[in-house]
């Protein structure tokens, strides 16, 4: 830039080599955890290690208690206005794609190739969020009470069948030492119920929904494996292995600890309180019901809003956001499992011979996705229902016909949800 300046009558040219810096562009992510400190504390920590690496983007956060999150999205996709970047729980995921809330990642599916199976938001065969840790169910025992009652400690390779799981509750029942032989966390009527309890039905060889079309629960929730899977179910209660829909929630969180229950249906983001107070607690595989042994999978993910005018920036942050030892300080930090073996290797829980390495192999082997449709989001809401009904004594026929008549009756009237 030339600059021409009169002193005194005299003209002086000079050049300026100076180059005003361009402001990073400002990118804006929502988060659904307002609250949690330690988890916000490590995302907190990613931005700014972002925003400082380097000079084209700036990554702006704004939290929501996770109640009202979705409700949240819902309303600003209604008024245009998302942000950049959404946090989008895995099993929703398939619906805002859906909707038009979120778009393809702009990034190489490659770059994600050792990722868990259960961290990567697929729809419609194009990747669309991506998971900074997963989530594993596993039975907790304390090897004291197995030896006790003379039970075989399974194995991943060796699971409990259906009528070890029983021989054990019976057991325990039997000891005359717990208030119940196992606690499911039946007060936790949200996502937990298929998230933690389909794969029981899904090892019994039944779905919430037919995966092979998407477009009917017919004969996968009402059919020959899911009538059995719902006589078992209501056995539980009916039997006074477990306790029903009215337990206490603090049990959730210490009845197992307490002695109350020999055995506990639980997520591993209770291991390390669990371990801190029980030193001999070990982690079970899920029991074989015949159709093979499993686990639910999918937690919460980052994806691009359908309205991002600057989806490469998102892009950007998220793959920076997936390197190892972020995701490593997520591990350590709320105690889920890290979506990579090398991740794992860096964590203090679930390296090899870690105390929840398990759960890496458990997640791996056993872990099955909730059902990949924009469907999900109102059949996890009757699949949850029906198995409360069931606990609560309703007949098992009938009420999983209902649900298939609801499931259905809300595919057919989506348009089938795009399903082909």
């Amino acid at each position: 830039m030339n600059l021409t300046k009169h002193l005194a009558g005299v003209v002086i040219a000079s050049t300026c080599l100076c180059v005003p810096a361009l402001a990073q562009t400002k990118l804006t992510m929502w988060y659904h955890g307002a609250g949690n400190e330690v988890e916000s504390r490590t995302l907190n920590q990613i931005v700014s290690d972002f925003n400082a690496s380097q000079s084209d983007w700036a990554v702006t956060i704004e939290s929501f208690p996770e109640k009202s999150y979705n409700d949240s999205v819902a309303a600003a996709a209604l008024a245009g206005n998302l942000p950049d970047i959404l946090d989008v729980d895995g099993p929703v995921m398939p619906n805002w794609a859906w909707a038009g809330y979120l778009q393809p990642l702009p990034i190489d599916e490659s770059d994600f190739a050792d990722f868990l199976p259960g961290t990567k938001g697929v729809w419609d065969g194009k990747l669309y969020s991506v998971g900074l840790w997963d989530a594993a169910v596993a039975l907790f025992a304390r090897q004291s009470t197995l030896d006790e009652l003379g039970l075989r400690t399974p194995s991943l390779d060796k699971p409990w069948s259906r009528e070890e799981l029983m021989a054990a509750l019976d057991a325990a029942k039997a000891s005359g030492k717990y208030e119940f032989a196992l606690d499911l966390g039946m007060n936790d009527q949200a996502e937990w119920y298929s998230y933690a309890f389909s794969p029981f039905l899904q090892s019994f060889g039944g779905d919430i929904v037919d995966r092979s079309t998407y477009k009917t629960a017919e004969g996968a929730l009402n059919g020959e494996a899911a009538q059995a899977f719902g006589k078992w179910w209501q056995s539980l209660f009916n039997g006074g292995y477990a306790p029903g829909t009215s337990e206490d929630p603090a049990d959730q969180q210490t009845g197992f600890i307490d002695g109350k229950f020999a055995f506990q249906w639980n997520g591993n983001w209770r291991a390390v309180a669990t371990m801190e107070a029980v030193d001999d607690v070990v982690f079970l595989p899920a029991p074989d019901f015949g159709a093979g042994n499993k686990i639910g999978a999918g937690s919460w993910q980052f994806g691009v809003s359908a309205k991002s005018k600057h989806p490469e920036g998102a892009a950007e942050f998220i793959k920076f956001a997936a390197q190892d030892k972020y995701l490593a300080a997520f591990s350590d930090g709320i105690g889920l499992i890290p979506p990579t073996p090398s991740a794992a290797q860096m964590t203090k829980n679930y390296k090899d011979g870690g105390p929840l390495a398990v759960f890496f192999d458990l997640s791996k082997a056993q872990a099955l996705v909730r059902p990949v449709t924009p469907g999900y989001v109102v059949q996890a809401k009757v699949f949850t229902k029906a198995l409360a009904d069931i606990a609560n004594g309703a007949d098992v026929a009938d009420t999983l016909d209902a649900a298939v008549d609801e499931i259905d009756a809300d595919i057919e009237s989506n348009g089938g949800y795009g399903h082909r």
